[in-house]
């Protein structure tokens, strides 16, 4: 029997603010445990929240990159459960009157795993969103051996929910989604999205049905994933499980499992059979929020979307969709390009040297682009010199390893080693003519029609300009002198 998969997505991002949610205790990864506390983020009785400005826009920005439609209203409620990470026993939500509702996010090829690029099922498909709400994270938990210890730095830090619909029918997907929806978070400004710092947490929905069925199977739960590949391995090793138990005529009840990542396998957490009833009700310290004047403001500073970037690549540098996609993909990267090629009149070959050369070398060396030691203009100046005929594209290669290695420019290395090409139309005829003059058989073997023997008295001339004839020109001047 053939399985119809409905997977939805619960997305936490944790935004990019100075300070948290509700109090003034900075947002700082890796600080000393409960080291950035207040009165506030410990829920200490009488504290009062005062609302983060910056959160708010942080979300309708979100909201507009995303094509949701914007509350004129928003307001705050209080989502009330016991656990230990959550020092007021509730949490800041929001529940009947989000910032935002509705909303896409496109998926593009590169965004799937590269395994999965050449089978995409739906090309281009826009994945839908319920809402986006904006909220309080709760404290870190750490399991020792025999104890457990809590961290309260995170508590408190504004945190971004964003929901799917249940419209994704693949772990590909999920990851497509994932990553399409990082990049814009990252272009936007809005978080920083580090999964292994948690700045970004996802939860997945899965439930499996006979693809003649209309209603949906058991939604089963998988929680607090914490990498996009992951979130593939889980829902791939969830899906499987879960055709194997229908295949045995198991009935599958709603459940929450967690994901080890060690064993490659999910493991119940716990059963239940309705949604958890957490009393909420409007928070009664904050006051609706109107956000009209958070539109007029977050309008300003909307980015060039990804999608935007590539189409716009493509059409004024004249480089292929696959190298505006792979370039895109980094928002360093993209601007790297950008500022190498706007001055190039050669903008691919600017690319050909970004996508091969510089990230193999950047990956070799283990460095970011922003440590990158070659600097945009002088890329640029490297392809100048190799499309003048001052170098060839082997010395290219040459000069480029250097400028890694030494930060120098590819001008002052090439000055250094005197390794500039002999253009002088002059100078190389007379070393072609001493070449011909001293190989008087391989150039008659060429008059006879054998032409390999023209590479032999290239390489004489090469030799002889101890490597700085330009190639082409040598060999143009070969042929026509043993033509005439």
């Amino acid at each position: 029997m053939k399985y119809l998969t409905t997977i939805g997505l619960e997305v936490h991002a944790q935004l990019k603010t100075r300070s948290k949610m509700f109090c003034a205790c900075p947002v700082e990864f890796g600080a000393e445990p409960n080291s950035h506390t207040c009165p506030i983020c410990l829920g200490l009785p009488g504290a009062l929240p005062v609302m983060n400005e910056e959160a708010l826009r942080l979300t309708v920005l979100t909201g507009l990159m995303l094509d949701c439609d914007i509350a004129d209203v928003s307001k705050f409620d209080r989502k009330n459960y016991f656990y230990p990470d959550m020092p007021k026993n509730y949490q800041i939500s929001q529940y009947d009157m989000p910032l935002c509702t509705n909303g896409k996010v496109p998926l593009h090829d590169l965004a799937y795993p590269k395994d999965a690029q050449k089978n995409i099922a739906i090309p281009d498909k826009e994945v839908h969103l319920v809402r986006i709400h904006l909220e309080e994270d709760v404290a870190k938990s750490f399991h020792f051996e025999t104890t457990t210890g809590i961290d309260f730095n995170r508590a408190g830090t504004p945190l971004m929910e964003i929901v799917t619909q249940p419209e994704v029918s693949s772990p590909e997907e999920a990851f497509a989604f994932l990553t399409a929806l990082k990049q814009i978070l990252i272009y936007g400004g809005v978080s920083d999205a580090d999964m292994e710092k948690g700045q970004l947490r996802c939860d997945c929905n899965v439930s499996l049905r006979p693809e003649t069925q209309g209603e949906l199977g058991a939604k089963i739960e998988i929680k607090n994933m914490n990498s996009i590949s992951g979130v593939r391995r889980a829902l791939a090793y969830e899906v499987s499980r879960q055709i194997e138990a229908l295949g045995r005529g198991e009935k599958l009840e709603q459940e929450t499992r967690g994901w080890d990542d060690a064993r490659g396998e999910t493991f119940l957490m716990r059963t239940k059979e309705s949604a958890h009833d957490y009393r909420y009700f409007p928070d009664p310290d904050l006051v609706p929020v109107k956000t009209e004047v958070l539109l007029s403001n977050v309008r300003a500073r909307l980015p060039e979307l990804p999608k935007h970037k590539r189409a716009r690549f493509v059409q004024q540098y004249e480089i292929t969709a696959y190298d505006a996609g792979v370039l895109a993909n980094d928002l360093e990267l993209a601007a790297y390009f950008e500022k190498a090629a706007c001055a190039s009149r050669r903008p691919k070959a600017i690319a050909n040297w970004i996508l091969n050369d510089l990230q193999s070398a950047l990956s070799a060396s283990g460095k970011t682009i922003k440590q990158c030691p070659i600097l945009p203009e002088e890329l640029n100046e490297l392809v100048a010199l190799i499309d003048s005929g001052k170098i060839s594209s082997r010395q290219g290669k040459e000069v480029f390893a250097e400028m890694f290695a030494s930060g120098k420019s590819p001008s002052a290395i090439v000055q250094e080693r005197g390794i500039e090409q002999l253009t002088d139309t002059t100078a190389v005829e007379k070393i072609c003519d001493e070449v011909i003059a001293a190989n008087p058989k391989p150039a008659a073997d060429f008059k006879g029609g054998n032409a390999a023997s023209l590479n032999f008295l290239k390489g004489q001339v090469m030799k002889l300009s101890k490597g700085k004839a330009n190639p082409q020109m040598v060999g143009e001047i070969l042929e026509r002198k043993l033509r005439a």
